[in-house]
């Protein structure tokens, strides 16, 4: 029955699989010394530290980074589109499924937005939101409430800009930022569990 959200869950790393709410930052941001202070002239707006950049390679390969293209191309072509009722829980019906992903056919449906903050680098990530409190039932295809579902989350190394000094003042430099590493939990799916209530 747990087919779709057991798949989800071999694919992460089992270290980063977690239940939670949606970008929770980590306690602990990971900085090594006194990060470099850069004026806008060093760095433009929106760019990051070259050297910083080494680990690009590892976020087009992290999910909510590899899908943000396709996410936005999607979004273009149904741009003049009827809206669709995106956050309601879907009656699931299998004929009109079968050929669907699995974040369409599983039983803790989910859909995905882009998530910007220009603070952030990467600035945009895909990010998956439950459609329904409980799960559906395979029998009736419907909503039901003896399992819930909840946000399955992986963690990501990212960039965050900050306002810096440049000088022994501490004030804040016009223009100037410094970036530091930060861990952030990001939610890639949903699947279902039994309530706590339950117990």
């Amino acid at each position: 029955m747990l087919f779709s959200g057991l798949l989800l869950l071999f694919w992460l790393p089992a270290t980063l699989a977690h239940h939670g709410t949606s970008l929770w930052r980590s306690p602990h941001a990971h900085t090594h010394g006194t990060p470099r202070c850069y004026s806008a002239e060093e760095l433009p707006l929106g760019q990051a530290p070259a050297h910083m950049l080494a680990r690009a390679a590892k976020w087009e390969q992290s999910l909510p980074v590899a899908l943000v293209s396709s996410l936005e191309a999607v979004d273009r072509r149904k741009r003049h589109e009827k809206p669709q009722a995106g956050t309601r829980c879907p009656v699931l019906r299998p004929e009109e499924v079968l050929e669907a992903d699995i974040h369409q056919r599983s039983i803790s449906p989910w859909r995905y937005r882009v998530d910007t903050d220009e603070s952030r680098y990467p600035q945009k990530l895909a990010v998956a939101e439950c459609l329904c409190r409980g799960c559906i039932s395979t029998k009736t295809g419907r909503e039901t409430a003896a399992l819930n579902s909840v946000p399955l989350h992986q963690s990501l190394l990212v960039l965050r800009r900050r306002p810096c000094s440049q000088d022994a003042t501490g004030t804040p430099t016009p223009g100037a930022f410094a970036f530091h590493t930060e861990s952030i939990r990001v939610p890639v799916g949903c699947t279902c569990v039994l309530p706590r209530a339950a117990w």
